[in-house]
């Protein structure tokens, strides 16, 4: 059996559910250890739970991507613990949904906070581990909404723009220092997240969440919503010694839905 990432360390932000827990399951079985990092620490310690079933070198550890000593405290910990980061997946996200006339400073402080304040926080507390190390790779989870524009969700649709951007700028800045940077893009993931979206945006637009979940179902070409194993899977590409020379990129992840 091949273990790409064998002898890796890997950070997953957001870990704790959905996207990020099918991320930090893929890195594992790809043969990395993988630090699991969540708002929630019991989240993380769940998800942790199933990858100690194969190996217990594994860890969960607390963490709010917007809290930048937080975030410089929790990376110095896991270096000192683990001996270096060597990939780092920034996939904590949050969502809201609003008209761009009602919406609230408060949302969309909320969105920008965790979507991009918590990427740039990050990747900046990342930088000088990777330095000494001699490179790693960091892996940004965007959104097909970083592509096109999403009614309802100006807001987040912004903050995941920022992701794209911010991606490629340090795409340029950190590859003399062997650092690749790249985003995932998905589209229409089934997760507990996607479930709240339908239940605000049938609200909003006077349907039922199954009728708009059918309508993302339509918009997709290969007529099924994604799944975060779907994700996981190009995110552990992009983490592998096979997307080396892969740099500045955002991968959809959408069923072909980015095109209609």
């Amino acid at each position: 059996m091949s273990w790409p990432l064998q002898q890796k360390i890997a950070l997953v932000t957001g870990g704790g559910a959905g996207i990020g827990q099918s991320i930090a399951r893929k890195l594992a079985s790809m043969g990395a250890t993988v630090v699991v990092t969540d708002m929630r620490l019991e989240a993380a310690d769940q998800t942790k739970a199933q990858l100690t079933a194969q190996s217990p070198a594994h860890g969960a550890k607390k963490l709010n991507v917007t809290d930048r000593e937080e975030v410089v405290r929790v990376f110095q910990e896991v270096v000192d613990e683990y001996g270096a980061i060597d990939i780092l997946i920034n996939n904590a996200g949050v969502s809201t949904m609003n008209t761009i006339e009602n919406l609230t400073e408060k949302e969309w402080d909320f969105n920008f906070d965790v979507n991009i304040k918590g990427v740039f926080n990050c990747t900046q507390a990342v930088i000088p581990h990777m330095r000494k190390q001699g490179g790693g790779k960091i892996v940004n989870t965007a959104s097909m909404a970083a592509k096109r524009a999403a009614p309802l969700l100006a807001h987040y649709t912004a903050s995941k723009f920022a992701v794209l951007g911010f991606t490629q700028s340090a795409a340029i800045e950190l590859a003399p220092l062997n650092i690749t940077v790249n985003c995932v893009c998905p589209g229409f993931v089934k997760t507990s997240m996607q479930d709240r979206e339908l239940e605000w945006e049938a609200g909003l637009r006077n349907m039922t969440p199954e009728q708009v979940k059918a309508e993302y179902i339509t918009k997709t070409p290969l007529a099924r919503l994604c799944t975060p194993d779907d994700v996981a899977k190009a995110v552990g590409f992009l983490a592998s010694p096979e997307a080396d020379f892969i740099t500045g990129e955002a991968l959809d992840i959408t069923g072909g839905a980015h095109m209609m």
